[in-house]
């Protein structure tokens, strides 16, 4: 058949819902014809597959993977709609497929796995697709180290830990507590000098409004950033399993080269 035009894909999609792809899928399907085109569409539950895309993807299940005889490491989230789905067995299967082929080949791996994303999409009738996700090759001397935390059958909260100069113990330690401390950044450092700036104000907005003195809002503010600082850094935390020992004492000489978290909903 004739090369199949850009209008024939966009009036068939304003006809159908259909994505972009699937539409001239369809019409190569077919040899061109729109009325069978259309009823291909219908029948691979794909008519609508567009309008689906736009839905809220507030589920999912995540899935880590460490191959430690290699040194590399991945964490993936497939996302949808429902819990309902999320927990079926079809998606926990696939999740972990995802980030098996993320450890291994990396994106171009994760990537030839987009047609069984959109297979399940259609069997499910949900917007699925890959959400966050992350992969780790460890330097020479380093260790990688993860730790998964499972609700209703499948993975919720997963995290990946670059560790150097410790044992692969301690790096599954610190994931752990990653997994319930869920700190945006490793140091201080990291933070964002704006980020800084804007809590700062805030902070002295409040204080103001307590009515406390302004010849003590420097002071206030210092000890205040420090309190946000345990919130939101790893190293500052107070280790979750002793809360007397932050994470920097926790790792001692050892370093915490990179994290990263994927948290379902997140």
């Amino acid at each position: 058949m004739a090369e199949v035009t850009a209008q024939e894909v966009k009036t068939l999609r304003q006809a159908t819902g259909a994505g972009i792809l699937d539409a001239r899928r369809a019409l190569v399907e077919t040899d061109g014809d729109f009325e069978k085109a259309k009823r291909w569409l219908r029948e691979q539950g794909l008519a609508g597959s567009a309008k689906r895309a736009g839905r809220a993807r507030a589920e999912g299940a995540v899935s880590v993977v460490v191959d430690g005889d290699r040194g590399v490491g991945a964490v993936v989230a497939l996302e949808c709609e429902t819990d309902f789905v999320a927990k079926s067995a079809d998606f926990v299967r696939l999740v972990e497929v995802l980030a098996e082929a993320l450890a291994a080949g990396g994106e171009e791996a994760l990537g030839a796995h987009a047609d069984g994303v959109d297979e399940l999409k259609v069997t499910v009738k949900e917007n699925v697709a890959v959400g966050r996700h992350a992969r780790f090759v460890a330097e020479p001397g380093a260790v990688l180290a993860s730790y998964l935390h499972v609700q209703n059958g499948r993975g919720v909260n997963g995290v990946l830990v670059e560790l150097v100069g410790g044992p692969a113990s301690l790096a599954h330690d610190v994931a752990v507590h990653i997994a319930f401390g869920r700190p945006e950044y490793l140091r201080r450092e990291d933070v964002p000098a704006e980020a800084i700036a804007a809590e700062r104000e805030t902070i002295l907005v409040i204080a103001r409004n307590e009515g406390k003195p302004e010849a003590q809002l420097d002071k206030i503010a210092e000890g205040r950033l420090n309190g946000w600082f345990k919130e939101h850094v790893l190293l500052d935390q107070p280790y979750a399993k002793d809360e007397k020992v932050t994470i920097a004492q926790l790792v001692g000489p050892a370093a915490i080269r990179r994290f990263a978290q994927v948290v379902v909903g997140t």
